[in-house]
C-alpha cells in the first residue's frame, strides 16, 4: 500500500472518529484507534507507521512474535494489542510481547497471566472480554459470569482498565455497544475496547475508548 494511500485512510478513519465524538459531545481525542494488522506483512504496515500510526493489534501471538520486533527496531512508540484469543499457555510471551490484552475471559487465564506477569515485572493493560450476544462459538465471559471473574482479576491484580465485545454479526450493534457500556459503568471501568471497521462511529457515540479498525485501513485481503 502507497504512503499516500495509507495516509488517506488513516485521515479519513480520524475524520469520522472525531465526528462521532462531536456528535456525542465527547472530548477530542477521546478515543484510540488501534490499527488491526493480523494477516498483513510489514510491507503492508510500513505505510501506516510512515503515515504516523503507532497502535496496532494483532489476533495470534505467533503471528505477532514474527514480525513486530523487527518493525519496534526502526520506529519508536509503537504499542501493541492482542485482540484475539489468548491460550493460558502462551500467556509468557503475549505478556512479553504486548502493551495491551483485550482478551481475559476466564480464571484460568487470570491465572496464567497473573504469573506470566509476576515472572516478568510487567503488567499490559487488560480487558475482560464480555460475550455480549451469548453466542457459544465466541470466546468472552458470560455476562452473568463477569462479576465474579472481575473480582478474581482483580484479586489477581491484574491492571484490568475495561471491558472488550465483539457484537454479533448482521445486526444493529448499538444495543451491545450500549449494555457493554453499562456494564463497565456498573464496575467502576472506563475502559471500552468495541467497534471495529464496520460499526466503529456508532461505537465511539456510545462511548469506545478503544476501536479496533482493520479494513478501512488496509483494504480487503485478497
Amino acid at each position: 500500500m502507497p504512503i499516500d494511500d495509507a495516509s488517506e485512510r488513516l485521515a479519513a478513519v480520524h475524520d469520522k472518529i472525531a465526528r462521532a465524538e462531536r456528535l456525542a459531545d465527547r472530548s477530542e481525542a477521546a478515543t484510540t484507534l488501534i490499527a488491526i494488522s493480523k494477516m498483513h506483512d510489514a510491507g503492508a504496515i510500513r505505510p501506516l507507521i510512515a503515515a504516523g500510526q503507532r497502535v496496532f493489534g494483532e489476533n495470534r501471538v505467533q503471528e505477532a512474535a514474527a514480525k513486530w520486533p523487527e518493525l519496534r527496531e526502526t520506529t519508536s512508540g509503537i504499542a501493541l494489542h492482542l485482540v484475539g484469543q489468548l491460550q493460558s499457555n502462551k500467556a509468557d510471551e503475549a505478556v512479553a510481547l504486548f502493551d495491551a490484552i483485550h482478551s481475559v475471559d476466564r480464571p484460568s487465564l487470570v491465572t496464567a497471566l497473573a504469573r506470566a506477569m509476576d515472572k516478568a515485572g510487567k503488567r499490559p493493560d487488560c480487558f475482560v472480554q464480555v460475550n455480549i450476544g451469548d453466542e457459544a462459538q465466541k470466546g468472552g465471559c458470560p455476562v452473568p459470569d463477569l462479576p465474579v471473574l472481575l473480582a478474581e482479576a482483580r484479586a489477581a491484580d491484574l491492571p484490568v482498565v475495561g471491558l472488550m465485545c465483539v457484537p454479533p454479526l448482521d445486526v444493529d450493534a448499538a444495543p451491545y455497544f450500549a449494555l457493554l457500556a453499562k456494564l463497565a459503568r456498573d464496575h467502576g471501568l472506563a475502559g471500552l475496547s468495541m467497534g471495529m471497521s464496520g460499526d466503529y462511529e456508532t461505537a465511539v457515540t456510545l462511548g469506545a475508548t478503544q476501536v479496533r479498525v482493520g479494513t478501512a485501513l488496509f483494504g480487503d485481503r485478497v
